[in-house]
């Protein structure tokens, strides 16, 4: 079985070691989503990963949900990310642009034009979201009518084309952690009648449609997705047919022979086997908590192709070196993830 830091293939790049980061929102684009010169900094700082996931980023004014997270639908967007994708290829990194729309976890006051949450139906989730004037409770979401589809399966592939001249590597597809896709995939969030609603099939018609608009735009080989089966964030319950949707989902989507499967692993270890099996492209695992010994252990039995890591990226850049020299590890300031300056974000050490 392969080492950590042996050579993986996603589409036709060629990444020198098996760690990736975990796309991760920080919160520090500008008000209009335009990615900022601190956002290339940081993201230059960890290019001695195989692989960077960017954080999730906005295909429209619609799928925006949290204080200034980027966009990548304007001409502007295009030109603030060609700093970020550029300082990344200068340090010898590969880096995909998450792209996510928010659904129903949203807040008006945070959207540019203030304008209602859409989402599979009109069901509020009961949780908060942080806003200007601090924690309010999400309101009820419109529920998307045909048209709406289509024009989100439209903002999905204009995004990706954007990322592409922006200079990103590729794109990653968010069907995970609470938001639009998977509202789609949970019977609690989604209420449907229609074709987009009630049988597997129909639950995931949506995001398939989604992975096929954007491999017209860009190919397969540019293009990941990423799922969170049995995620329980922003109030999903996806019920005791859970697990056979994402067989089902893994199995049209293997088809597409896309770049890469993103797995945030919760638990059922039965599935994530099964995963493993229906999935005949590159696979990254993500398990959130894992402890340092465990590092590689994935990688080590073959479950996965590329460990992803989160929170002891953010807060050791050369993540890599370290992981590689078994050196001490930086602890994240958890008070300063979201939203600020420098601090907690492109100021911490690296090894001498």
């Amino acid at each position: 079985m392969s080492d950590l830091f042996t050579s993986v293939r996603i589409g036709t790049n060629v990444l020198t070691n098996r760690l990736g980061m975990a796309p991760m929102t920080r919160s520090r684009a500008n008000p209009d989503g335009t990615p900022t010169p601190l956002m290339a900094e940081y993201y230059a700082q960890r290019a001695t990963l195989g692989l960077i996931l960017t954080e999730a980023t906005q295909p429209s004014d619609i799928g925006q949900g949290n204080i200034s997270t980027p966009g990548i639908y304007t001409d502007a967007h295009i030109e603030g990310w060609k700093k970020v994708t550029s300082a990344v290829h200068a340090q010898g990194g590969r880096i995909f642009i998450q792209i996510m729309h928010v659904g129903r976890m949203s807040h008006p006051d945070n959207v540019v034009g203030n304008l209602q949450a859409v989402a599979p139906s009109a069901i509020a989730p009961k949780v908060q979201l942080h806003t200007p004037t601090g924690m309010q409770d999400v309101p009820t979401p419109r529920e998307m009518t045909d048209d709406d589809i289509r024009q989100t399966v439209a903002d999905y592939r204009h995004a990706a084309r954007c990322a592409i001249d922006a200079g990103a590597d590729g794109v990653e597809v968010h069907g995970a952690n609470g938001y639009l896709l998977q509202q789609f995939f949970a019977p609690n969030a989604n209420l449907r009648t229609d074709a987009y609603g009630g049988s597997i099939e129909n639950r995931t018609r949506f995001a398939i449609e989604i992975v096929k608009a954007v491999v017209e735009e860009i190919g397969a080989d540019r293009t990941g997705f990423r799922v969170s089966p049995g995620g329980t964030l922003g109030d999903l319950n996806e019920g005791t047919e859970g697990p056979a949707l994402y067989r089902y989902l893994i199995e049209q989507l293997d088809k597409l022979g896309l770049a890469f499967l993103d797995v945030m692993h919760w638990g059922n270890e039965e599935l994530l086997v099964d995963i493993r099996k229906l999935w005949h492209q590159t696979l990254i695992l993500n398990r959130p908590g894992r402890p340092r010994e465990q590092i590689g252990a994935d990688v080590k039995t073959g479950l996965a192709d590329i460990e992803s890591y989160g929170a002891m990226i953010l807060a050791n850049p050369d993540f890599a070196r370290r992981v590689q020299h078994d050196a001490l590890l930086n602890e994240p300031k958890k008070e300063l993830f979201f939203g600020g300056d420098a601090r907690g974000y492109t100021d911490y050490p690296a090894l001498a």
